[in-house]
């Protein structure tokens, strides 16, 4: 017996060819909507029914559509990765929508993102942040050394916590400032909590805030809206330790390393 449910609604979807063209909103109909189906699926519906039509399909990103990978951002009635808590785009099921509803899709909106097509956004600026020091480049020794330096339960849960950051840049488009705060915390934080990571920490702390400033992200005022989009719930906690981290550089100065 099939107990699937269908729903119609109309998608006010964002359109734009390129990042040169000023882009526009679209308005298409969207009938026979499985309620089973992730908010994907329903793109991947739409985007069948428009080629068959010979029109052109909605590009959007996606890529494990298990809520881990952080590519498939994109604003659902305004919202980073839509309604649901704790989840990303490709989690969300067409059952959270009401028949007849209109629902907003757009890109992801900040002034560091430029928009390639459609709902897909450049977030190659997150990536130059963790180029700039998002890692370790000591030597550590492998990884029977790593397990054999004791680190505290508590050490070890914040530095998971903030490890749990997918690079999805949800915090970014809900900030009001469009600060990448919360996910450049979250970098610094998961590695000064750790042993491996202290040799760097002012290094590190100082060369990720100036790319940060470089790419052209906002600063951070503390609206918490970040912690409320981020589909991994990473607390803002660790925008606090990036602040003690900055101001432990600034007063002790770089790592002997860098002299």
């Amino acid at each position: 017996m099939n107990n699937h449910k269908t729903i119609n609604i109309t998608l006010k979807v964002w359109r734009q060819q390129s990042p040169e063209d000023r882009g526009r909103f679209e308005i298409i109909p969207v009938e026979g909507v499985d309620t089973h189906s992730s908010f994907l699926e329903m793109l991947d519906f739409l985007n069948e029914k428009l080629i068959l039509q010979d029109k052109e399909p909605i590009e959007f990103d996606n890529d494990c559509r298990e809520g881990i990978c952080g590519t498939c951002g994109m604003m659902v009635d305004g919202i980073p990765h839509g309604h649901g808590k704790g989840m990303t785009i490709c989690q969300l099921h067409m059952r959270e929508f009401n028949d007849g509803a209109t629902v907003v899709v757009e890109p992801f909106r900040a002034r560091a993102y430029k928009v390639i097509q459609d709902l897909i956004v450049d977030r190659s600026p997150l990536e130059k942040i963790i180029q700039a020091g998002g890692y370790i480049s000591v030597n550590t020794g492998g990884a029977p050394d790593a397990n054999a330096i004791p680190v505290g339960q508590e050490k070890v849960e914040e530095a998971m916590d903030a490890a749990a950051c997918i690079g999805c840049g949800a915090c970014v488009a809900s900030c009001p400032n469009a600060s990448a705060m919360l996910f450049v915390s979250a970098k610094v934080s998961q590695l000064a909590l750790l042993p491996q990571g202290r040799p760097e920490a002012n290094i590190r702390v100082l060369a990720m805030l100036k790319e940060m400033d470089a790419c052209g992200f906002g600063n951070c005022t503390n609206h918490r809206v970040c912690e409320a989009a981020c589909p991994k719930e990473v607390s803002i906690s660790h925008i606090a330790r990036f602040n003690r981290e900055f101001l432990k550089a600034g007063l002790f100065g770089r790592s002997t390393m860098d002299k």
